[in-house]
């Protein structure tokens, strides 16, 4: 047995797949870019104290990276509609955080899940990091078994990059929301709970941002009607 197969039991394993259409020095190029820019990513949120899966295993010739596993569910899980369950193409079964039997924890209702979103999120950005593609189906639930407390973790920064800039950081948190809002009925008071978190944890910086993620969803909504008028 090799080290990677003993590996692959006991860690997921991200490998970038081959693109059949790409010149395979240009594919392979892009795939160890790609694999040591993440691995960058979640070295840096580490540093800076933002719950990210550990890194186990960084093999750049080969493009694989080696995570910790999480042994949880996703906040897309716990927060998904009942109603469609109905529906069989749906996510697995909605899970509420009672599931888990968590009667002594941090996060045990759904504003406590919102006020850890943001405070990750804000944490994030201070650090100057952008995921790039913040979505519930990326931010994780586990139960640590040695603080016996539940425990938000971000995943998937496969689109994250370092910025400083504002508007980046306002783009981000309006993914996040329109993530929300296609996924979840009447989302507004949950992602008003996540904002608020986030501007609490902020410091100064936390007017400039809200400010421009009021123009981010003007330019949304512009460009909502310009996509819908083209249609008809």
């Amino acid at each position: 047995m090799t080290l990677k197969d003993v590996l692959d039991s006991l860690t997921p394993i991200s490998q970038g797949a081959e693109a059949g259409y790409r010149h395979p020095t240009l594919d392979s190029t892009l795939t160890k870019g790609r694999i040591t820019g993440e691995a960058r990513m979640l070295l840096k949120c580490l540093r800076s104290n933002v719950c990210v899966p550990g890194l186990r295993l960084l093999d750049i010739e080969n493009g694989i990276l080696g995570l910790e596993w999480i042994d949880g569910t996703t906040v897309r899980n716990l927060l998904q509609d009942t109603n469609d369950e109905e529906d069989s193409d749906s996510i697995p079964q909605a899970m509420s955080l009672s599931d888990y039997n968590w009667t002594t924890v941090t996060i045990t209702t759904s504003d406590d899940l919102m006020k850890e979103i943001g405070i990750q999120l804000a944490m994030m950005h201070m650090s100057d990091i952008i995921h790039g593609d913040l979505t519930t189906s990326n931010m994780m639930i586990r139960l640590s078994l040695s603080s016996k407390r539940a425990e938000l973790l971000l995943i998937d920064f496969g689109l994250s990059y370092v910025s400083n800039l504002i508007e980046d950081k306002a783009v981000d948190l309006y993914v996040l929301e329109r993530a929300f809002a296609s996924t979840y009925p009447d989302s507004e008071p949950l992602f008003n709970k996540v904002l608020e978190a986030y501007g609490t944890h902020s410091g100064k910086i936390w007017t400039s941002i809200l400010k421009r993620l009021e123009q981010v969803r003007l330019r949304g909504l512009k460009q909502g009607e310009f996509t819908l008028a083209s249609t008809e």
